[in-house]
């Protein structure tokens, strides 16, 4: 039977602009981070998994090593639109849980412009999905959003309280980019990027990077870090399957489901055992879908969840305490270790304000239309 695989180290920088770094070296913050807080080094480390998507092709793993010590380990680069950062925790938890190497570090990092995902022009004529009004990113989750209204009788009022509850955590974690209050009013009366999402309700292109050090549960006990080790219960990728559906409107909610089934399965546990969730909030809109899509609550109730205050911390199941990618930020391929860093944080008890007591057991989740979802499920032993 193969061995448990724990966090023992992980970080994440305080998000925002860099653009007078390289790409590499907003790298290396959080990975010496990362390896500090475990008190390792490079040296002890026998992999590196890096997820990066903007330069996904300059070698940006290899670049970081020559900022923080090449020492001759495989690099992999990962690549995987929004899920690129889960999807190098999973390469590295996968390896260590084939029993290839027992200390492995993965790292996600991207320096972002300002301005629209998918605003880029066609190359290749008509696409065969998102033909109804634009392919930008706004537009597909605005649509999502209206139909979950016409299913649901969701109101505009309901999704902005997402971004009214994220905005509010956010002012808690001294790592966010932003940190301040947007009322209802405020929320509702910003300019309309696609409706049902203002501005405030669309998350923010930032820079930035986090950075996760995983080992066997031999290893950690050698090491003395079981105290502070957080365990991966399961890791879960997906694709999109197949089906028959309206190509016109890109589904942004089955990848999600067959995720959270795969990862629920091999943690042994439901939904209901879950303490907090960091999940991918890029939109207001998709919040909601995802509360629906991870079994948090029957779907048509995610209104009644967001009303009723039970995502909100001190709630029932807490949702994006970070403050979310509509205010903590979203660096593409940083997101899904800054989830794993939240997640980690508040399992060791060390979030602060913004901690959700006695938590135990958190779900980390991102998606990158193409399709490809991930979602990891940890937990700290008791001691």
């Amino acid at each position: 039977m193969s061995e448990d695989i724990y966090v023992v180290g992980v970080d994440m920088i305080k998000f925002g602009r860099f653009p007078e770094q390289s790409v590499p070296q907003i790298a290396s913050k959080a990975a010496l981070g990362a390896l500090d807080d475990c008190g390792l080094g490079i040296q002890d480390m026998q992999a590196l998994y890096c997820g990066n998507l903007y330069q996904a092709s300059a070698m940006v793993g290899q670049r970081l090593l020559q900022e923080i010590g090449q020492t001759g380990i495989p690099v992999v680069n990962v690549a995987n639109a929004c899920a690129t950062g889960a999807t190098a925790f999973r390469e590295a938890w996968t390896s260590v849980k084939a029993g290839l190497y027992d200390l492995v570090l993965a790292v996600g990092v991207e320096q972002m412009g300002k301005g629209l995902l998918g605003g880029g022009a066609q190359k290749t004529g008509i696409p065969k999905e998102g033909l109804l009004g634009s392919g930008t990113m706004p537009a597909v989750f605005a649509e999502a959003g209206v139909e979950h209204a016409r299913k649901y009788g969701t109101t505009f009022e309901q999704f902005a309280k997402v971004s009214v509850k994220n905005h509010h955590h956010s002012t808690m974690n001294p790592k966010a980019m932003y940190q301040i209050e947007t009322p209802l009013e405020t929320v509702m009366n910003a300019e309309m990027i696609s409706w049902p999402n203002t501005k405030l309700m669309c998350s923010v292109n930032v820079d930035g990077s986090a950075a996760a050090v995983l080992a066997t549960g031999t290893k950690v006990r050698q090491l003395g870090l079981m105290s502070r080790a957080v365990k991966v219960r399961a890791s879960a990728l997906t694709s999109d399957a197949w089906q028959e559906r309206d190509l016109v409107m890109p589904d942004v909610n089955t990848c999600t489901r067959a995720a959270a089934a795969t990862a629920y399965e091999m943690a042994g546990l439901g939904p209901e055992d879950i303490d907090l969730v960091e999940l991918h909030d890029c939109f207001a809109t998709a919040e909601i879908l995802h509360y629906e899509n991870l079994g948090l609550c029957k779907d048509g109730e995610a209104g009644k969840l967001i009303d009723e205050g039970q995502v909100a911390l001190g709630g029932r199941i807490p949702v994006n305490v970070s403050g979310g990618l509509l205010s903590k930020g979203h660096p593409l391929g940083a997101t899904g270790i800054a989830n794993i860093y939240e997640v980690s944080t508040h399992l060791r008890g060390e979030a602060g304000a913004r901690q959700v007591e006695n938590a135990r057991i958190g779900l980390t989740h991102v998606i990158g239309l193409g399709s490809a979802c991930g979602i990891h499920i940890l937990e700290k032993e008791a001691a």
